[in-house]
């Protein structure tokens, strides 16, 4: 019997995951994260014997040693830890137990380093071959699609379940934005660039078309509940979050569709974008996630300061205001 099943937690965990999708309206991505976290920890506790109820102070800092200890990055074990706060506050409301023991305990640090990102000319190379296979006169709806959802993922720093959730309304094309639902299922609206908006209109108007036929044939003219979905696959069905990842490392080894969100942000502060700015743009619902940018800032901010303060650089010497001899000495 593993620690999930031990007398007790299976329930509680049912319970919580009611809780979070029925009175937190979380999403079912979310609630599964969480449900992960937990079962992590109640195994471990078991470990210990034991159970997620009567789980000490003691049981989550060694939890966090033992995730550091086999090399998990703080910004994960930093979420797990998020998990068992929201966990023992719901017991703690629900008087279930008199004491929180995540109380007290600091968070692992996330983001120690910058997230990963691609330099602008190397995204304006994967963005380039895109739009060239899309603008060849045999160009296929496929081809069409992808280039759209590369620039969509660059241009609005879009996470990946964002996308592939994203519906033919969410667009106003001809203002240039984009209506994303986002963690917690908040709403927020996210401008677009010229390069976008030109690619997911001519996936609108080409693309989409074809894939969205082969839907109906498929279903024998019915319509599909989720038949409004923007992207669609070859077989006229929603794209999956695994299948643009493949894409997009199809497009780069080196990328992901995060790596383009990060590449968005880290792109927008080097070109003197505020971080609030980015923090909107990116559905971050805390400023403190936004700050790692702060980094890519501060170096901008270097760059720019040796570039043009008359201090801050190694000046040549200039040979005119060299003495060319004694006599013109004072």
């Amino acid at each position: 019997m593993n620690g999930v099943d031990a007398p007790g937690n299976l329930s509680l965990l049912r319970e919580y995951q009611a809780y979070l999708r029925v009175e937190k309206g979380l999403r079912p991505l979310t609630c599964e994260a969480y449900d992960g976290d937990l079962k992590t920890f109640a195994e471990f506790v078991d470990m210990r014997h034991g159970l997620l109820l009567t789980a000490t102070q003691q049981d989550v800092t060694a939890f966090l040693e033992h995730l550091r200890a086999h090399g998990m990055d703080s910004r994960s074990s930093a979420r797990k830890l998020s998990s068992l706060r929201g966990f023992y506050k719901w017991l703690l409301l629900d008087r279930r137990i008199h004491h929180d023991p995540t109380v007290n305990i600091e968070s692992p640090k996330a983001w120690k380093v910058l997230p990963k990102s691609l330099a602008e000319p190397e995204v304006n190379e994967m963005l380039s071959r895109a739009a060239l296979a899309a603008s060849h006169p045999q160009a296929r709806a496929t081809e069409l699609r992808d280039r759209a959802i590369l620039e969509l993922l660059y241009a609005a720093g879009l996470r990946v379940s964002e996308l592939t959730a994203l519906t033919v309304g969410d667009l106003t094309l001809d203002a240039g934005r984009v209506q994303v639902r986002g963690k917690g299922d908040k709403e927020r609206i996210v401008p677009l660039g010229r390069s976008a908006v030109e690619a997911v209109e001519t996936y609108l108007r080409v693309g989409r078309p074809h894939l969205a036929r082969i839907s109906s044939t498929r279903k024998a003219g019915a319509m599909r509940p989720d038949s409004a979905r923007l992207f669609l696959s070859l077989r006229g069905a929603p794209l999956t979050r695994q299948w643009v990842w493949q894409l997009v490392k199809a497009a780069d080894q080196s990328a992901s569709p995060h790596t383009l969100r990060h590449s968005c942000a880290t792109h927008m502060v080097e070109h003197g974008a505020d971080l609030r700015s980015v923090q909107i743009l990116l559905g971050h619902a805390d400023i403190s996630t936004t700050q790692v940018y702060t980094h890519v800032a501060l170096r901008h901010l270097k760059s720019v300061h040796r570039a043009h303060h008359p201090r801050a650089k190694v000046r040549a010497p200039d040979a005119s205001l060299s003495p060319k001899s004694n006599e013109e000495m004072p």
